[in-house]
């Protein structure tokens, strides 16, 4: 097994992949800057010409897509850094914050970053049944977890949208 952080390891599929191409590795909240490179995602998706339909079909075929990827790639990763939910893996952040954007085609930029903020909070505090989601087995517990974190931050910005209207 080689050291954690070397450019070998960086470059083995699994852990490429659950590092977001190494942004697990950012020195200071790497789970934030996850965070962030999906609400890139969101963002570059939006500036597409597509209809609200089409934007959300394509949000939720990605999301789902990385969710499965991070599924095998986190569980890959668990047994490479020889420790459960290891830091460094953050595709679970960038599934998580992406649901929570699932039925926001098109959102402005203020309402992105309140999304990335309501994102964070849930993922931070996991209230039922996040925490006990990462008790799920390997890749599962890692990526369930934060999409359950999304699903609330989902729900938070339907109800505050609702109210803004």
């Amino acid at each position: 097994m080689m050291k954690p952080g070397t450019t070998a390891e960086r470059a083995t599929p699994a852990v490429w992949i659950a590092t977001v191409a190494g942004t697990g590795y950012f020195p200071v909240g790497p789970g934030t800057a996850g965070s962030a490179v999906a609400v890139g995602m969101v963002a570059a998706v939006n500036a597409l010409p597509l209809s609200n339909a089409w934007c959300t079909t394509l949000l939720f075929a990605a999301t789902t897509l990385i969710f499965f990827l991070g599924v095998w790639s986190a569980a890959k990763s668990e047994k490479f850094f020889g420790e459960t939910d290891p830091g460094h893996v953050v595709i679970d952040e960038v599934a998580g914050q992406m649901t929570a954007f699932l039925l926001s085609p098109h959102a402005s930029w203020k309402f992105l970053l309140l999304g990335f903020g309501l994102f964070r909070l849930f993922d931070i505090t996991k209230p039922f049944p996040a925490g006990r989601a990462e008790r799920l087995p390997g890749g599962w517990g890692i990526m369930v977890d934060d999409i359950i974190a999304g699903v609330y931050a989902l729900g938070a910005l339907a109800f505050l949208g609702y109210l803004i209207r």
